[in-house]
């Protein structure tokens, strides 16, 4: 394994129903990502959470959340990040996006 190097990692806290562009505001963000060359990016799906407003939206049988919370994960070295936030900034109407320090221990490319 090859020593630990540091990066970014970049959280998009968003609702399955939030849009951008006429598509899904979290695929918007993945493909303006991997456009810029980012390293990667995922996109996390949750069952439960609530937002800037408290309302809750939850993954249940008998009532199925058309807006279910959505995180968007992208880790890289900062000044790619960095150059990538004023996109995200015109994109994410609501929302909230993180970034912090993370050690990358392993990045392999095939």
């Amino acid at each position: 394994m090859s020593p630990p190097e540091d990066g970014m990692l970049l959280r998009i806290f968003i609702g399955e129903s939030d849009r951008h562009g006429g598509r899904p505001l979290y695929e918007a963000i993945v493909l303006a990502a991997r456009e810029r060359g980012l390293a990667g990016a995922t996109v996390l799906r949750g069952v439960l959470g609530y937002g800037a407003h408290s309302q809750l939206h939850a993954a249940k049988v008998l009532a199925l959340s058309e807006d279910l919370p959505l995180v968007v994960e992208i880790v890289d070295r900062e000044e790619r990040l960095q150059a990538f936030l004023p996109w995200l900034e015109a994109a994410v109407g609501e929302g909230l996006v993180t970034l912090e320090r993370v050690q990358v221990l392993r990045h392999r490319r095939s």
